[in-house]
C-alpha cells in the first residue's frame, strides 16, 4: 500500500519532470540553447556537489572516469543541447510527449548492448503501438519545417536511453548523487568554452520570467529531482516508481496548454495515448532496478 509520503513524493516528483519543457521553451525564447545548458547544469551543479562531497561520493564516482565522461556526454551534453534547440521550434508539449518514446528506444539499445530483452508478444504489440503513435504524431502533429527539430529530438531519445544502459553496464555500484552531481559540473565545465566561443553569452540581461524559468530547471527539475527520485524508491520500491514515466507527459501536454496557450489536436490526444500505452507494454515484465536517466529520466529496466 502506497503511503501519504509515498504519493506525496511521486506528485512531486511527476510535476518536476513534467515541467522542464515548458521552462526550456521559455527560456531559448531569449537565450541560446548553449547557455540554458551551461546555466541549468552549473546552478544544478552548485547545489548537488556540496551534498555530494559531504557524502564523500565525488571521488570514487572521477575514478571511473571513462564511462562517467560516455554517461555525462549521452545524459546531459548532447541531450539537453538537442531538446533546448528543439524547442526553439517544437511547442513544449510535442517535446515532453515525444521523450514518451524512450523505453522503445531502450528495447534497441540493449539489443545492441549486447543486453537483448526477452520480449513476448505484449511487448511487441506495445513497440508497435509506441512507433506507429511517434509516426501520428510527427506526419500529422508535426509541421514539416519542424522535422528537423523531430530529428533533434531522435537523437535526445537515444541518449536518455543510452544513459540508463551504461549506468546499469558499467557504474551499478556508483552513489547516484557523486554520479548526477559529478555529470552536471561536467556539462557545465564542457559548456562554458562552448558558450565564449560561439558568443552564446545574452547581449541583454534576461527576462524576469526566463531568469525564474533557468531557476527552476536547475533547482526543482534537476537538483530537487533527483533527491525526490532517490525519496520515492525508498518509499514505494523500485518497480513502482518507474511508473513515474507515464505521468511526465501528461504534465508537459498540460503545462504547455494551460501557460503558453499551445494547440492540442485529435493526433496529439491519439498519440498521446499511443505512445503511453505501448511504453506501457514495453516495459511489462518483471523489474529488478532502478537507475538515473538524467534530469527529465525514464527509469531503467533490468534486461534479464
Amino acid at each position: 500500500m502506497v503511503t501519504r509520503r509515498g504519493l506525496i513524493l511521486f506528485a512531486g516528483l511527476g510535476i518536476a519532470w513534467g515541467i522542464p519543457y515548458l521552462f526550456i521553451k521559455i527560456a531559448v525564447g531569449e537565450l541560446e540553447p548553449a547557455m540554458v545548458v551551461l546555466a541549468r547544469s552549473g546552478l544544478a551543479a552548485i547545489l548537488l556537489l556540496p551534498l555530494a562531497f559531504y557524502r564523500r561520493e565525488v571521488m570514487v564516482v572521477v575514478r571511473r572516469w571513462k564511462p562517467m565522461l560516455a554517461y555525462t556526454i549521452v545524459e546531459i551534453i548532447a541531450p539537453w543541447y538537442f531538446l533546448s534547440s528543439a524547442e526553439q521550434n517544437l511547442p513544449s508539449s510535442t517535446a515532453g510527449l515525444l521523450l514518451a518514446a524512450v523505453p522503445l528506444a531502450g528495447v534497441a539499445v540493449a539489443f545492441f548492448m549486447g543486453r537483448p530483452a526477452q520480449l513476448t508478444g505484449v511487448n511487441w504489440l506495445g513497440i508497435a503501438l509506441g512507433m506507429l503513435g511517434v509516426a501520428g504524431l510527427v506526419g500529422l502533429d508535426v509541421s514539416g519545417s519542424d522535422l528537423p527539430s523531430v530529428l533533434e529530438m531522435s537523437v535526445v531519445v537515444i541518449g536518455y536511453a543510452v544513459g540508463p544502459a551504461i549506468l546499469s553496464r558499467w557504474m551499478p555500484d556508483l552513489p547516484g548523487v557523486g554520479v548526477v552531481a559529478v555529470s552536471l559540473a561536467g556539462a557545465a565545465l564542457f559548456y562554458v568554452p562552448v558558450v565564449l566561443m560561439t558568443q552564446s553569452w545574452p547581449t541583454a540581461w534576461p527576462s524576469t520570467e526566463v531568469i525564474v524559468s533557468i531557476v527552476v530547471l536547475a533547482v526543482v527539475c534537476s537538483a530537487l529531482a533527483f533527491l525526490l527520485m532517490v525519496g520515492l524508491i525508498a518509499e514505494i520500491g523500485p518497480v513502482k516508481a518507474t511508473t513515474i514515466t507515464y505521468v511526465n507527459p501528461a504534465v508537459a501536454i498540460i503545462a504547455g496548454v494551460v501557460v503558453l496557450g499551445e494547440r492540442v489536436t485529435i493526433w496529439t490526444v491519439i498519440g498521446f495515448v499511443l505512445v503511453l500505452s505501448g511504453s506501457w507494454l514495453v516495459t511489462r515484465r518483471r523489474q529488478e532496478s532502478l537507475t538515473v536517466a538524467g534530469p527529465e529520466p525514464v527509469p531503467e529496466r533490468s534486461e534479464t
